[in-house]
């Protein structure tokens, strides 16, 4: 069991551990000569579990998105933390909007990463593959919508303070998941005109269910304890990290059962 800061075991302690417990570790995958190292964790004992993805900020999987995941299992669900990167790519603060942005620069290379990491959530053994979701934060927000924009069939994708990016006329036709957007009002990385832009390309796909939901002087990285920086508009938001994770819930709960 992963030993956490202060600050993330209080978040992680707002969802009881059920008295059963809950089983979790590292995750190592193989996949076209690439090796990565994820982590999964699930209800302890017996039986199949709705399946989350769960997809890291740029740093990479860190503490951070494991907490994530310990949470979800708290509350039901099979959550593995995807490595977009690779095992050997855990980029220092400073290195890692070159290799994020790497990402950005390379879609189709994005979006295999991503069906890769969710074709392995769903040959778990304990994940229900009728029932998948797909949340990220930050670069993993933007990493979950590229994932519903490939088609996959993925039930809910969840994406907090991510990138809000458009595609190719009439690609988001091809999206079946409902889509949550939980968003900082004040993000200057993603500025309104962004967010209009995504929205716009949206309404060009009237089968899809979508939702914004923004937060009210949120700024981007509103869920990460750590992210004060607001001269580059990064700044953690207890209302908004609460309100959000509730708002997530809901709708999991919703689409997922």
């Amino acid at each position: 069991m992963t030993t956490y800061s202060a600050d993330l075991a209080g978040i992680l302690d707002r969802e009881p551990l059920p008295a059963s417990g809950i089983d979790s570790g590292e995750v190592e995958y193989h996949v076209d000569g690439v090796d990565y190292r994820g982590y999964l964790a699930r209800p302890a004992g017996e039986g199949r579990f709705p399946g989350v993805l769960v997809v890291h900020d740029w740093l990479g999987v860190t503490d951070y998105v494991r907490m994530r995941c310990d949470m979800l299992a708290r509350l039901g669900y099979a959550a593995f933390a995807a490595d977009v990167y690779g095992a050997d790519v855990r980029p220092a603060p400073e290195e890692a909007a070159g290799v994020a942005g790497g990402f950005y620069q390379d879609r189709p290379l994005w979006r295999k990463r991503m069906t890769e990491a969710f074709d392995h959530l769903v040959s778990q053994p304990s994940v229900d593959s009728q029932r998948t979701a797909a949340i990220g934060y930050c670069f993993g927000g933007s990493s979950v919508l590229e994932l519903a924009r490939t088609g996959a069939a993925v039930d809910a994708v969840v994406s907090f303070h991510g990138g809000l990016l458009t595609g190719p006329a009439g690609e988001a036709e091809r999206i079946t998941a409902k889509l949550l957007v939980l968003h900082g009002a004040a993000d200057p990385v993603v500025p309104d005109d962004a967010l209009l832009a995504f929205e716009n390309d949206l309404r060009t796909a009237p089968s899809v269910d979508w939702q914004v939901v923004s937060y009210a002087n949120a700024l981007h990285a509103f869920t990460l304890p750590d992210a004060d920086a607001p001269e580059h508009g990064a700044q953690f938001q207890a209302v908004a990290e609460r309100r959000s994770w509730t708002a997530m819930k809901a709708f999991l709960a919703e689409v997922l059962g």
